[in-house]
C-alpha cells in the first residue's frame, strides 16, 4: 500500500497520530498549524520560566537556516518593564504614516497569534504560517526550540520576504537574552524598569535594569524613557562602555498640561531645552500613555536626527491613530458606556498602580473590578494597591499559569477586597454587568490573558 494513504488511513484510526503524520508531509491548514505550535513548543504563557531558553543558541541557528532574514532590513528594539508594547505600536503608526513599510513584533497577542507579526498594521499571512512551520518541523524536532523563539524567527522570515523598510521589535522578556536580541538595530529604546519577572531577571531593580540594557548595541542610540536612582547608573555604565550615546526622554520632554478632548488625550509637551511646544492628541486614552508619548516622541526625535524622513504631519496622525493603523488593543479600552466598561492588561505591580492612578482622575458611582492574575506574579504587593471600595469578581484564564479563582479570592479577602469568585472570565464580567448600573465603572485587568478572554458582544 502507498505510504501516503497509509498515512491518511491511521489519520481517521488514530487522531492523535495526526501531527506525526503532518510531519511527513500531509498538508496542514492554519488551525492545525497553530494547534501544532502551541502543543508541541514549550509556551511562556501556558507554562511559565520553564519555557525561556537562557541564551541565543536555538534563534541563531533558526536565523542561520533561514539566511539571516534579521540583516535584510533595519529595525528598532524596544524592552522595558511597562509601556514597551504601547511605545511599540506607537513608533509603528507614526513610521508607517510617514510612507515607510513597517514591521510590528510584539507579544503576547489578545486574540488571535498573527496579532504578533505585522506589516503596516496588518496581520501576518495564515498561508506563510502554514507554510513557514511545514519548512520547519524537521528543524523544529531536532533543536527544540520554544514557541517564542520560533515566533520571532517567523517574523524576521516574514518582515524580510516582505521587505519593509523598518520593523519595530518588541523584547519578550528581558533583553540581554531574549530571542530578539540577535538583531542590530538603528534604535534601541527602554521604556522603564520595575519588579518583574524576578525569578528569570534578577530581584532587584539594578539587576532588572541590567537584563533589559543587554538590548544596547556598540555605536547604535539608546532612548530611555525613565530611570530610578538604582537603574540610571545600570544604564549610564553600559551605554559607555559599548560607545553609544544615551538619550533621556524624561531630560529630552516633560508633559505640561494633558485633557480628554472627544475621547482622545491631548497632551502638551515641553522641550525645555529648545523652548518648544508641541500638542499631541493619542487615541490611547490611559493617563500612563503620557509617559509612553514622552519615550516614542523622543525615539522619533532621534530618527529624524539620522536622517528618518518623518514629517510634523505624519506624527500628529500616526499618535492620533495608533488603533486603527497598527490593532492595539487591551491599554484603557473603553468597550463599552453606560455602564463603562474597560479593559487594561495591566498585570504587574506598576501596571496596577497605573490603573489605580487612573482611577483617581474619574467619576463614576460604584466600581466593579474584574481580575484574574498568574500564579507566578507577586499577588499579594498588587492586592495593597487595589481599592477597597470596589466590588471584585476574581476569575482566571484558561491557561495553567493561571491562578486558581478560589485561591486567588482568599487571597484578596487578606487584604480586605471581597467579591465572589469564577471560573471563566466572561461569566464574571456579566455578573459584574448585572451588578451595575449605567454611571458604574467596570475594570477587567490582571492579566493579558484574562483580557484576551473577553468577548466583546457584550448583552
Amino acid at each position: 500500500m502507498p505510504s501516503f494513504i497509509l498515512q491518511i488511513i491511521l489519520t481517521f484510526i488514530f487522531p492523535l497520530t495526526f501531527v506525526p503524520c503532518t510531519r511527513q508531509g500531509i498538508f496542514m491548514n492554519y488551525k492545525e498549524t497553530i494547534d501544532y505550535l502551541y502543543k508541541a513548543l514549550p509556551m511562556f504563557s501556558r507554562t511559565g520560566a520553564s519555557a525561556i531558553k537562557k541564551d541565543l543558541t536555538n534563534t541563531r541557528i533558526l536565523c542561520e537556516k533561514a539566511g539571516d532574514p534579521q540583516n535584510t532590513f533595519k529595525s528598532i528594539h524596544v524592552a522595558g518593564t511597562n509601556g514597551k508594547g504601547s511605545v511599540s505600536h506607537m513608533l509603528a503608526a507614526v513610521l508607517q504614516t510617514a510612507g515607510y513599510t513597517t514591521g510590528l513584533y510584539t507579544s503576547p497577542h489578545l486574540k488571535d497569534f498573527r496579532e504578533r507579526i505585522r506589516v503596516n498594521g496588518a496581520m501576518i499571512d495564515e498561508d506563510f504560517v502554514v507554510s513557514f512551520t511545514e519548512k520547519k518541523i524537521s528543524l523544529i524536532e531536532t533543536i527544540e526550540p520554544s514557541f517564542f523563539e520560533i515566533t520571532v524567527v517567523m517574523a524576521f522570515e516574514y518582515f524580510a520576504g516582505k521587505q519593509v523598510d523598518i520593523a519595530v521589535i518588541e523584547t519578550g522578556l528581558g533583553g540581554r537574552l531574549d530571542s530578539t536580541n540577535v538583531i542590530i538595530p538603528v534604535l534601541s529604546v527602554i521604556t522603564n524598569i520595575g519588579m518583574d519577572h524576578m525569578n528569570i531577571l534578577g530581584d532587584s531593580l539594578a539587576q532588572i535594569a541590567f537584563e533589559k540594557a543587554g538590548i544596547i548595541k556598540r555605536g547604535i542610540p539608546v532612548v530611555v524613557g525613565e530611570t530610578l536612582p538604582e537603574t540610571k547608573p545600570v544604564f549610564e555604565s553600559i551605554a559607555k562602555e559599548k560607545k553609544s550615546p544615551l538619550v533621556l526622554a524624561e531630560k529630552e520632554w516633560y508633559a505640561d498640561d494633558h485633557k480628554y478632548e472627544k475621547h482622545e488625550l491631548a497632551v502638551e509637551l515641553v522641550r525645555p531645552s529648545h523652548n518648544e511646544k508641541q500638542t499631541i492628541h493619542l487615541d490611547l486614552t490611559g493617563i500612563y500613555q503620557v509617559k509612553n508619548l514622552i519615550t516614542a516622541y523622543t525615539a522619533i526625535g532621534q530618527l529624524k536626527k539620522e536622517g528618518w524622513q518623518i514629517p510634523d504631519t505624519a506624527i500628529q496622525n500616526g499618535l492620533r491613530n495608533v488603533k486603527s493603523l497598527t490593532g492595539l488593543h487591551g491599554r484603557w479600552e473603553i468597550i463599552h458606556r453606560q455602564p463603562l466598561i474597560v479593559l487594561d492588561v495591566g498585570h504587574n505591580e506598576d501596571g496596577i498602580r497605573q490603573i489605580t492612578e487612573q482611577l483617581e482622575l474619574m467619576s463614576y458611582h460604584n466600581l466593579h473590578i474584574v481580575i484574574g492574575m498568574v500564579k507566578d506574579k507577586e499577588i499579594e504587593k498588587v492586592m495593597q494597591l487595589l481599592p477597597k471600595e470596589a466590588s471584585y469578581y476574581f476569575t482566571k484564564a484558561q491557561t495553567p499559569r493561571a491562578m486558581p479563582e478560589d485561591q486567588f479570592a482568599t487571597i484578596a479577602a487578606e487584604y480586605g477586597l471581597k467579591g465572589d469568585h469564577f471560573a471563566n472570565v466572561n461569566i464574571a464580567l456579566q455578573n459584574a454587568i448585572g451588578h451595575s448600573h449605567q454611571d458604574d465603572l467596570l475594570i477587567v485587568c490582571g492579566s493579558v490573558f484574562v483580557v484576551g478572554e473577553v468577548e466583546r458582544n457584550l448583552k
